[in-house]
């Protein structure tokens, strides 16, 4: 695999077109991945397929990863938005449920945060334990986060 690298790294496209016809495989870059987001994004959601990336300058640096979303009569917005603010340890009073690694991106309280994948939210964006952590750290207050239908 290293001297595959090699070759890729030194002939560019040349050599990917050749070892493709050659029968290698070659698994896809993360400036490969497609999203249908904007490069000033700095997290990417597609509602119709739940998944998301983390993002930096058009490239991605994390995903797709899966995600649930908003339930009907709770829809996830969709737009264009700003992380308003974090919160590591948020408590939603009106659930009445935790909401680890919260990173809040609308005004009327939608976030990324930790929680299960097989029950759709009232509105935010559930990830994985591992996801979440990551979009935490990622983002920060003024980073545009892009909701796709």
């Amino acid at each position: 695999m290293a001297t595959t690298r090699t070759l890729v790294g030194t002939l560019g496209s040349l050599a990917l077109a050749t070892l493709g016809t050659l029968g290698f495989v070659l698994a896809p870059t993360a400036e490969a991945a497609q999203t249908p987001c904007d490069a000033q994004a700095k997290a990417c959601l597609e509602l119709h397929s739940n998944q998301a990336w983390l993002m930096d300058n058009g490239s991605v640096t994390r995903g797709p990863v899966a995600v649930a979303v908003g339930r009907p009569g709770h829809v996830t917005p969709t737009g264009t938005f700003r992380v308003q603010y974090k919160d590591i340890d948020h408590y939603s009073k009106e659930y009445n449920a935790p909401m680890p690694y919260s990173v809040f991106f609308t005004t009327t309280g939608i976030a990324f945060h930790e929680g299960s994948l097989s029950v759709q939210s009232h509105g935010c964006v559930h990830l994985s334990h591992a996801n979440a952590v990551a979009f935490y750290q990622a983002l920060q207050p003024g980073d545009v986060v892009e909701v796709k239908s």
